[in-house]
């Protein structure tokens, strides 16, 4: 045997041991482990204060703060309560919301689903941006979101002489409140359901179809019921935030009682007039609103998590 080969062999084999001991290293370290051993090696005296802090940062910012404006929205009594939310602006201000609401999830709901397919089915130019131009409501002000609207459909906008000339009304009314809430809500139907479908990959819809499936077969047989708890994820986030949303609906809105003021708004001009208790007994409904959404939502994501 030469030199050179007893030197390959020797480094050959030095690579055999050295990649066959990483494995049995790990084994036995693993084996030498204390039986259910943790990650963290922090004291008891450290995880409990670790856990006060954040019990107290969740009782300062959280559950006060919705204590106080359910107190407050009953320090005159049931009857001063039920008063408030059944005024006639409360009426019009809590319909408004709930139809808004319902025509942004809607239409949140074909866009989220259409974008989510093909961002997750095909490969095309310019995906990178269509994912970014999804997010883009993420990023910028609520408030920024309404004057675009204004910029397009105001009197000195872009289509605001064409919209006078024929007496087309978008803007300080319903259509510009729904399309600002539309704008500001999109992205949480696509964004829940991408990942999710990202993650499944295409090989049931495929083995379908090779079957001979149709495509709309295909969707709603495999594809709709393995997205099916993310999709609700998705469309009670989206209906959450269409019903708390103020910065773009105050821009596009006009602030008219009984006709283009939503929820929020109301609770504002509520507040404005020192009409205190009227006012948080419009915010407790929201609040109680936005407690249902989170226990629905921590239901969800239980649901979620035993799919995955």
């Amino acid at each position: 045997m030469t030199f050179i080969e007893a030197t390959t062999n020797r480094q050959a084999g030095f690579g055999g041991a050295e990649e066959n001991s990483g494995p049995a290293r790990r084994s036995d370290f693993a084996a030498r482990a204390p039986r259910g051993a943790k990650a963290n090696t922090e004291t008891l005296p450290v995880r409990i204060l670790l856990v006060l802090i954040a019990l107290g940062f969740l009782t300062l910012f959280i559950v006060i703060p919705l204590v106080a404006v359910f107190l407050q929205a009953f320090s005159k009594g049931w009857t001063a309560y039920f008063s408030a939310l059944t005024d006639p602006d409360a009426i019009s201000a809590i319909r408004l919301t709930i139809i808004v609401a319902a025509c942004s999830v809607a239409v949140n709901l074909f866009f989220g689903l259409i974008a989510a397919w093909t961002i997750t089915k095909y490969r095309f130019p310019g995906k990178t941006l269509l994912i970014t131009l999804i997010d883009l409501p993420f990023s910028i002000s609520p408030v920024v979101s309404g004057l675009v609207f204004v910029l397009l459909f105001g009197l000195q906008g872009f289509f605001g002489h064409w919209l006078q000339d024929n007496d087309i009304k978008i803007l300080f009314a319903f259509p510009a409140i729904l399309l600002a809430t539309i704008f500001v809500t999109f992205p949480f139907v696509a964004r829940e359901l991408i990942p999710l479908m990202q993650e499944q990959g295409t090989t049931e819809e495929e083995a379908a179809l090779s079957l001979g499936a149709s495509g709309l077969t295909t969707f709603l047989k495999v594809t709709l019921p393995n997205i099916k708890w993310g999709l609700l994820y998705g469309i009670l986030l989206c209906n959450a935030r269409a019903m708390g949303e103020f910065g773009a609906v105050s821009v596009v809105s006009g602030h008219i009682r009984g006709e283009t003021n939503t929820m929020p708004l109301h609770i504002e001009i509520l507040y404005n007039e020192y009409q205190l208790t009227a006012a948080f007994a419009v915010a407790s409904l929201l609040a109680l609103l936005a407690i249902v959404t989170l226990v629905l939502k921590a239901a969800l994501e239980r649901k979620l998590e035993r799919k995955r």
